[in-house]
């Protein structure tokens, strides 16, 4: 019981000092601007990104309603929170500290830059800065992801390009990440590649990896940065898994499937359940009728006595 007290009395200390200090993001992400302009949607996606993971602590924007915590989540309307730069307010809710959570694992940084689109949308003088071009210096509407399968190397070879001065160049060191639809998310591929001089990165495919009856696999393709490139995504069906047979999860008997096939136990005693709460409800019935009966046989009684 002591150890208890004393873990607990080191972490709010701890907590205590980690609030206390001044909360310094790096000069370069400070600096870093969303990748498009925000709008009316981009304050409404964010809105519901922010009722979803952020009221909780730092209540209705402009309510100063924030749970009482140590410290106190600032409100999104006030002076303290809009005095930070979009960088920095982005890298905030992205990394967290303390009690605030990390949600970089969880949202996707397009949508991060939506709960930043959100607050802003709380500060009548914010004008925003977009930034016009990737970090590659390429237009955001002219990148295009392409890929290829090598059977002799069982390699996917990745290859990134871009418009400019209305030719299609390759873009040299954009990291890119490679997955594959499972049941229960994605499977990364071979970790994460960049870009040569040529535009392309070459992922080595796992060999014996299933995939449908007919080999065919569903690959994602995206860059790491969402930042720089957006929402820019390739989603691509290929026949370079092992052909796998998966039977129906329907198709033999179990607790989730249809009544033709539902276990025989479970059936009984779902039967069996009914019957004894239906035969419950008749025996109750029966004994108030005959309590009933019996009260009216008295007052029969009764009265013959009386006359």
């Amino acid at each position: 019981m002591k150890i208890s007290y004393l873990l607990t009395a080191i972490i709010s200390l701890v907590t205590l000092q980690v609030s206390a200090q001044e909360w310094v993001v790096p000069a370069e992400k400070s600096a870093s601007l969303s990748p498009f302009a925000f709008s009316d949607s981009t304050r409404k996606a964010g809105g519901d990104l922010y009722n979803l993971n952020c009221k909780s602590c730092h209540g209705d924007p402009g309510k100063n309603n924030a749970v009482k915590l140590v410290p106190m989540p600032p409100d999104p309307a006030s002076a303290q929170l809009q005095g930070n730069s979009d960088g920095a307010m982005f890298h905030k809710v992205a990394e967290g500290r303390g009690l605030m959570p990390a949600f970089k694992n969880t949202l996707s940084a397009s949508d991060l830059w939506r709960v930043v689109s959100f607050i802003r949308g709380f500060n009548e003088k914010y004008v925003q800065e977009v930034a016009q071009k990737l970090s590659l210096g390429t237009s955001l509407e002219n990148v295009k992801f392409a890929i290829n399968w090598n059977n002799e190397l069982n390699q996917l070879q990745v290859t990134v390009t871009a418009l400019k001065a209305l030719t299609r160049q390759p873009v040299p060191g954009a990291e890119m990440k490679l997955s594959v639809r499972r049941y229960f998310g994605n499977l990364q591929v071979d970790g994460v590649h960049t870009t040569d001089n040529q535009g392309v990165a070459v992922f080595n495919f796992p060999k014996g990896l299933p995939g449908d009856s007919l080999g065919f696999v569903q690959l994602q393709l995206k860059p790491v940065d969402e930042t720089a490139f957006g929402e820019i995504k390739v989603d691509t069906t290929m026949a370079i898994g092992v052909p796998t047979y998966r039977p129906p999860l329907n198709k033999e008997r179990a607790m989730w499937n249809v009544v033709g096939k539902t276990p025989i136990w479970l059936l009984l005693t779902y039967l069996i359940t009914v019957l004894t709460v239906w035969g419950l409800i008749v025996y109750v019935m029966l004994q108030l009728r005959a309590i009933y009966k019996s009260g009216e046989e008295d007052d029969s009684r009764s009265k013959s006595k009386v006359e």
